[in-house]
């Protein structure tokens, strides 16, 4: 079930084995999707995972409302309306919201994050130790699959992928036609290329659009394809996790 959309007289009565909690950002994606991608996709791909789950497995899954605080790079906060969460913040967010499910019974979660740049193990290793009864599980959705067997050039950011799923699940909201190319400028470093070590990049000196990957060869078949595999693999996720005991 999707809370966003559901009243109070729709759940009283039943239970739910585990909840799902979409995490997203608030950031420019190229020139042709939303600030909120993110957060849409995350929210998207969740209900029909919970969908799926519950056809299939007659598992119970309630999807939270998107979360669109994001973390964000160096170079990004400059951009107009493109908003910075620390990390004490979304902290302090998730917290608030896995206190709230255990009061109430739910001791089962599983946060679908939509953006690169959330991290969230830290927070679910001191939630473990501050709730040893509560599980928390974490995935990116854009890396369930392997991109490179669903899309013809797959990027980085608001790239093929991103953009095809959201043609998928949001037509309305993508004009291709105001794309820019994506292109992004390397690292002059070797080492960093090689992921040999990190360190956040900026933006602004990476890319001139906000986008890393070309969307031109996008199309709602392929976003489509992808996203349903994506809810395949979640279901089968969402099973084991409501299943398996709290370790």
């Amino acid at each position: 079930m999707d809370l966003s959309v559901s009243a109070y007289g729709d759940v009283k009565d039943l239970k739910f084995d585990i909840a799902i909690l979409p995490w997203g950002a608030t950031e420019p994606h190229n020139l042709h999707l939303p600030y909120l991608t993110d957060a849409i996709l995350a929210q998207a791909i969740a209900v029909d995972s919970a969908r799926l789950t519950e056809e299939k497995y007659g598992i119970r899954a309630m999807v939270l409302p998107a979360i669109p605080l994001g973390a964000q790079n160096p170079g990004q906060r400059e951009l107009p309306f493109c908003i910075h969460y620390s990390h004490q913040t979304q902290f302090a967010v998730l917290r608030d919201i896995v206190c709230s499910l255990n009061h109430q019974g739910l001791r089962k979660l599983l946060i679908i994050n939509g953006h690169g740049g959330n991290t969230f193990k830290p927070f679910i290793r001191d939630l473990a130790v501050e709730l040893p009864d509560f599980l928390i599980a974490v995935s990116e959705w854009f890396t369930v699959l392997p991109a490179k067997e669903y899309f013809d050039a797959p990027g980085d950011h608001a790239d093929e992928l991103e953009t095809s799923v959201m043609m998928h699940y949001r037509p309305d909201l993508v004009d291709l036609t105001k794309a820019g190319p994506g292109k992004a400028r390397p690292w002059p470093s070797e080492s960093l290329q090689k992921k040999v070590a990190w360190i956040p990049r900026n933006w602004q000196k990476t890319t001139d659009d906000t986008g890393i990957g070309n969307p031109a060869l996008s199309t709602a078949e392929k976003g489509a394809r992808y996203a349903a595999d994506c809810a395949a693999a979640y279901a089968s996720l969402l099973r084991d996790l409501a299943t398996i005991p709290i370790l």
